[in-house]
């Protein structure tokens, strides 16, 4: 299981069972990976945790929020962790409920240590893509506002297929100088290609400007 993007992971344990939580800690960390150990779900949502591929191992039956209710406050503030449940209580209306609400996996304790490995390694592959994601979507918005208002108004001329002649026509400007502001949004948004900028534009959702220059 190890290897260098889920060694980078890290494994929240939720379980109101100090030998619980010992136990599942020593089995994640012998396959290398990073575990933080919480004893109810308000300990966890009151503690500061690593930016990081991360995934949940809870408990159903906790002090205070059950694991089900929490899985709720979860998705309700935009949380998107993965979540295995391992529990001693389970049954079919929890295990249904818990897997319609995204669950990666329900598993009743005691549980194969090789089931709960596997689940956890697809919880944290599934979110190691989603993080990577968020993390270029998050880059590209910081880049798009370092545009300057010139620039900003370039790009959506840009990537909406219009040549450099007629931009210049639409603002007002010569051809030169909007040369000079296409290589500059080019190399502050870090784009190798006009395709690359143009993917870019739909995700910042400046792509209506074609309607508007047709």
């Amino acid at each position: 299981m190890k290897n260098q993007s889920l060694t980078e992971s890290v494994v929240f344990v939720v379980d109101d069972d100090a030998s619980v939580r010992d136990s599942l800690g020593s089995l994640f960390r012998s396959v290398g990976l990073r575990v933080e150990l919480f004893g109810s779900a308000d300990e966890f949502l009151q503690g500061q945790h690593p930016d990081a591929p991360c995934c949940l191992v809870l408990d159903v039956r906790l002090p205070g929020l059950s694991g089900l209710e929490f899985q709720t406050e979860l998705i309700r503030t935009g949380k998107n962790v993965p979540i295995i449940f391992l529990t001693g209580h389970g049954d079919i209306p929890m295990t249904v409920q818990a897997m319609k609400s995204g669950a990666v996996e329900f598993l009743t304790k005691p549980c194969r240590h090789q089931d709960l490995l596997d689940a956890v390694r697809r919880a944290l592959v599934e979110h190691r893509s989603h993080f990577d994601e968020a993390k270029q979507i998050a880059a590209i918005r910081s880049n798009f506002a370092a545009l300057t208002a010139r620039e900003k108004e370039i790009i959506a001329f840009v990537t909406a297929g219009l040549m450099n002649k007629q931009i210049a026509a639409q603002l007002g400007i010569n051809e030169g100088t909007v040369k000079m502001h296409r290589g500059n949004i080019m190399r502050k948004m870090r784009a190798r290609s006009l395709a690359e900028l143009v993917r870019m534009a739909d995700i910042l959702g400046i792509g209506a400007k074609k309607s508007a220059t047709n």
